[in-house]
């Protein structure tokens, strides 16, 4: 019997542990089937008068960051529009991943991820044709959640609650 091409693909989770190469092994990375495209987390970005962009991967604030500035001739600039809306231009290049065991090329967007959970963020576009995400396996466990869970105490009173918050409801 063949194997179908579903069997040949790889497995990873909506969590994983990624590299760039040796010197950055374990990153934490999300996996992400909503987001179209890969997005990597940058600082000390610039372009020369000779027309090379430079960066460092991460920022000092990561313990990730090694300082390493990367290099490249080969890149280019996108507009990408946010999950709120925002439309923010980017500038985009190839980097060299290992992901399930596997490496790949792939087309990373560079921005400032400093504020998300993951500094690296792998959209379909990567994955597509090279693995199946299986949710329920997350190597890489998130932070307890914060803020306040209202359901108990929506529970006791819907209506009071309602009238009590419903200038901070987002509609």
């Amino acid at each position: 019997m063949q194997n179908s091409p579903k069997q040949s693909l790889g497995v990873v989770g909506a969590t994983e542990l990624i590299s760039f190469g040796k010197n950055y092994p374990n990153i934490p990375a999300k996996i992400d089937t909503g987001a179209d495209r890969s997005a990597i987390w940058v600082s000390k970005l610039k372009v020369s008068k000779d027309g090379v962009l430079s960066f460092a991967l991460f920022g000092p604030s990561s313990p990730h960051y090694t300082g390493k500035v990367f290099k490249r001739r080969d890149f280019g600039l996108a507009e990408v529009k946010s999950s709120n809306g925002t439309i923010q231009l980017r500038y985009r290049t190839h980097l060299t991943v290992t992901i399930g065991g596997r490496k790949i090329r792939a087309l990373f967007y560079l921005s400032n991820r400093s504020t998300q959970k993951f500094p690296v963020l792998i959209g379909r576009r990567t994955i597509s044709s090279k693995f199946i995400v299986d949710v329920t396996h997350r190597p890489v466990k998130l932070g307890k959640r914060t803020g306040t869970d209202y359901t108990d105490i929506l529970r006791q009173d819907p209506h009071g609650f309602h009238q009590k918050h419903k200038q901070k409801i987002a509609l």
